[in-house]
């Protein structure tokens, strides 16, 4: 059974950090894309960051590409989601999410796999 559970979300000041963790079972970990993705209230789910089997890592948005550093272990089946410099409009749930059809990262719609989320909010 496929499962990837998120954790290190919480609550944080504008200017702090947090990392976010996704823990993986149920396939073979290193022949997947790995990607985390958030939803703000009221708007549409976005991509962050993807990182492939390969450990090449393509930004979906600009917002966070100088602040947030994907990174994963697959030895741990872990990927990680370090965010630095947190802006208030960060504060969502993020998601990771997995695929193995393709080598390399791509659009939303081929990750067949998610996880329940984590909420990050960021607020003074």
């Amino acid at each position: 059974q496929v499962q990837l559970v998120e954790s290190g979300g919480g609550l944080v000041q504008p200017g702090g950090s947090l990392r976010l963790s996704c823990a993986a079972s149920g396939f073979t970990f290193d022949f997947y894309v790995i990607g985390w993705f958030r939803q703000a209230p009221g708007k549409k789910r976005e991509g962050v960051s993807c990182i492939d089997r390969s450990d090449s890592i393509t930004h979906f948005a600009d917002s966070g590409k100088d602040r947030f550093t994907i990174s994963r272990d697959n030895a741990k089946n872990t990927v990680y989601l370090q965010m630095n410099n947190l802006k208030p409009e960060d504060t969502a749930v993020y998601y990771c999410a997995a695929q193995g059809r393709d080598r390399f990262c791509g659009p939303m719609r081929e990750f067949d796999y998610w996880g329940q989320g984590t909420q990050v909010t960021v607020s003074s």
